[in-house]
């Protein structure tokens, strides 16, 4: 077998996403990360975000749990700040929040990740903890393409705690009841190996399911990608009780229009593209409460005495040790054989039987996710380029579960059913205009963008919660269906509206390139957000960046054969961050403040109000301060490639609650108090090869 490495004349040539644009790889100055739809279908991922674990240096993908469908914590070149650490998502120019998870990987043409200030000062404001973005898939020139992806397995614990089992726990005892002179408590012949609690609880093979269903294709006048996806992942622990799965369909359309095209008739008002991307989502997913030593069903596993059986031995015996409890004492049984399940005894404490625990019904949750873009974008003079976009963000998520009447131990009792449901919704708009021009001429390229966006979330949501169901039946668990009452506490309602949240932003960007040796690229972004007051609700983020090909100087015309490329990339920018509660500035006012005045026999209450905190009216924007070097290496015609950074940041003004007198009686009020600071080193290092007889 040969190895051979592949000659990859156009690596230079491929163009990486930059925010409002693209740009040759060539010429790129700044820190820019990208993973390609080849690199996504070698992973096969559930979750976009768990796409960028080993394929970006400085991006750290850490997830919480195993449970289906959990999400991933993503921090760029470390935690920035003790406040939203994550980064800004921009799925196909539009700002998403919440998280990407309602986006099917196999949809994803490219994902890029700016993780300097040079290539995230364009987005500002939201930019200091990186920026990702995604780029949807389109339809490529040619005859009408079917796809159909199909993928079904199984899914198993890889390993499990070493334990002890029966035997070996009852030994040991028997030695600690030696040693306080009582003899043994077990007759270690007769016990064998007892219950493995952690085979008890664990689905083995667990299946996990996906189908992808694609139609794209284009011609000279429209271009289109349909998209249908499902996936559907049972957990491996709870999974087989309906307690933990997680379950997606997506559908996506992107479309473009070529309006008309003229440009090779005149050289003004010469070509107009509109388009549209639109992308929905339905989740339904479950789960069991994960990383607590005690309330879990794998903490309860590992705390359970492997002595008790998963079931009741003798009924009549748990009776007679708990029936003092009277109506409180409702044990429960197996659904699947009607067995009684063990009661663990009181020196468990809180330690119940798993197993018990995932036969109750829990909750389940749901969303519903759309985020669409319209654009269109007119080419007005020679390469002078108007886009606008509009682009919305809608979320409907809600959860509801209720609970039976049950006696699991004697420190884990349900005496009452109840039932609880909750519905939000949360909607974002986003307005941009964009002018570009770029031009070439000799051996000089530049380009400049300004540009316009304003952005605005809104939300609403509800609540309620009743005790005693009519009847404990899983289909009819719902508020209607129980009897409590709000004048005894029984029944309860609650809602509002979210706090609004605007952004307005002007930038503008100048890019300069001398022949493909030197680069040069300015930005400035200035943001306005309504969660800072008038003393600095606006903020000024600028960044420089340059590059220097030093492979393409006249003196290294001469280099060795296996040096394709080397260019030298140096950038310095402030970021901004304001994901902090809104009204932070400033008190609002805070009711059921009331007081009783008493004379005599008569009582009085008067309805009182108050500020509802301390407020701050000077905090301002934190601002991250980035410095990066890089060099980049091409080998043996850039089938072999090497990246290295070096990059400092410098978090300024961080915002933290401050630190004020007990007596003042009042919240804290919040304050640019804090200083954080990251750096390190990054490197890449990728190949290309073919392998052949």
């Amino acid at each position: 077998m040969n190895i051979i490495l592949i000659e990859d004349i156009q690596a230079l040539d491929e163009l990486i996403v930059i925010g409002y644009g693209v740009q040759k790889k060539s010429v790129v100055t700044a820190s820019i990360a990208r993973v390609s739809a080849d690199d996504l279908g070698a992973t096969a991922p559930v979750r976009v975000d768990n796409t960028l674990k080993g394929l970006a240096s400085g991006v750290q993908v850490s997830t919480t749990s195993g449970q289906p469908g959990a999400s991933a914590k993503v921090h760029i070149r470390g935690t920035g700040t003790i406040n939203n650490s994550d980064p800004l998502y921009i799925i196909d120019g539009m700002a998403v929040d919440g998280g990407i998870d309602y986006l099917n990987p196999s949809d994803i043409e490219s994902i890029e990740v700016l993780k300097d200030a040079a290539s995230g000062a364009v987005y500002g404001a939201r930019a200091a903890n990186g920026v990702v973005l995604v780029t949807t898939k389109s339809g490529k020139e040619g005859k009408t393409r079917v796809t159909y992806d199909f993928s079904y397995g199984f899914q198993s614990t890889w390993r499990e705690c070493s334990m002890l089992n029966a035997t070996e726990y009852a030994t040991l005892m028997n030695e600690a009841s030696n040693y306080t002179g009582e003899g043994d408590i077990y007759n270690i012949s007769q016990i064998g190996k007892g219950t493995n609690w952690q085979k008890e609880i664990f689905n083995y093979g667990a299946p996990v399911q996906n189908h992808q269903v694609s139609v794209s294709g284009a011609s000279e006048k429209i271009s289109y990608f349909l998209s249908l996806g499902y996936y559907d992942q049972e957990g491996i622990v709870g999974g087989n009780y309906g307690r933990s799965n997680y379950n997606r369909i997506s559908i996506r359309s992107n479309t473009t229009y070529k309006v008309f095209d003229e440009s090779r008739n005149r050289n003004w008002l010469s070509k107009m593209t509109v388009g549209v991307n639109i992308g929905y989502s339905r989740i339904k997913n479950s789960g069991v409460e994960t990383n607590s030593v005690t309330g879990s069903p794998l903490g309860n596993a590992m705390f359970m005495s492997p002595l008790i059986g998963v079931y009741a031995e003798d009924e009549a015996a748990l009776q007679e040790m708990y029936g003092h409890y009277g109506d409180r004492y409702k044990p429960l049984r197996d659904p699947n054989n009607g067995k009684l399940y063990s009661i663990p005894g009181s020196d468990f404490n809180e330690i119940t039987n798993p197993l018990a625990e995932l036969s109750l019904p829990g909750e389940k949750h749901n969303s519903d996710k759309f985020v669409s873009t319209f654009y269109a974008e007119l080419t007005l003079w020679d390469n002078l380029k108007f886009k606008s976009s509009y682009g919305t963000d809608l979320a409907f998520w809600g959860t509801d579960g209720w609970q039976k009447e049950n006696f699991r131990g004697p420190q884990s009792i349900t005496d009452r059913s109840k039932v609880w449901s909750s519905m939000n919704r949360g909607s974002t708009w986003q307005v941009e205009n964009i002018l570009t021009y770029d031009k070439t001429f000799n051996k000089h390229s530049f380009a400049v963008v300004l540009g316009q966006s304003a952005k605005k979330y809104t939300g609403r949501k509800i609540s309620g919660d009743r005790f005693d169901l009519i009847d404990e039946l899983g289909d009819k668990a719902n508020l209607d269906f129980a009897t409590g009452l709000a004048s005894n506490g029984d029944m309860s309602v609650s809602g509002g509206r979210f706090d609004p949240n605007t952004l307005a932003s002007y930038f503008g960007r100048l890019t300069y390139n001398y022949d493909e040796r030197y680069m040069f690229q300015a930005t400035v972004r200035r943001d306005g957000s309504s969660n800072f007051g008038p003393n600095n609700k606006w903020g000024v983020f600028p960044s420089v960046s340059l590059g220097w090909n030093v492979t393409n100087e006249a003196f290294m015309e001469n280099r060795p054969d296996w040096l394709t490329n080397m260019k030298l990339r140096l950038s310095w920018g402030k970021n901004g961050n304001e994901r902090i509660d809104a009204f932070r500035y400033t008190a609002n006012v805070a009711t059921n403040n009331n007081y009783v005045f008493s004379g005599g026999s008569n009582q009085t209450i008067i309805m009182g109000s108050k500020p509802s905190g301390t407020p701050n009216a000077d905090i301002k924007w934190e601002e991250s301060e980035q410095y990066d070097a890089g060099l980049d290496f091409g080998f043996f015609n850039n089938s072999l490639t090497f990246t290295i950074d070096y990059f400092m940041k410098k978090t300024n003004s961080m915002l933290k609650d401050m630190a004020i007198p007990s007596y003042l009686g009042e919240s804290k009020p919040m304050g640019n108090v804090g200083d954080m600071k990251n750096s390190g080193v990054e490197i890449d290092l990728g190949y290309k090869f073919r392998k052949g007889d």
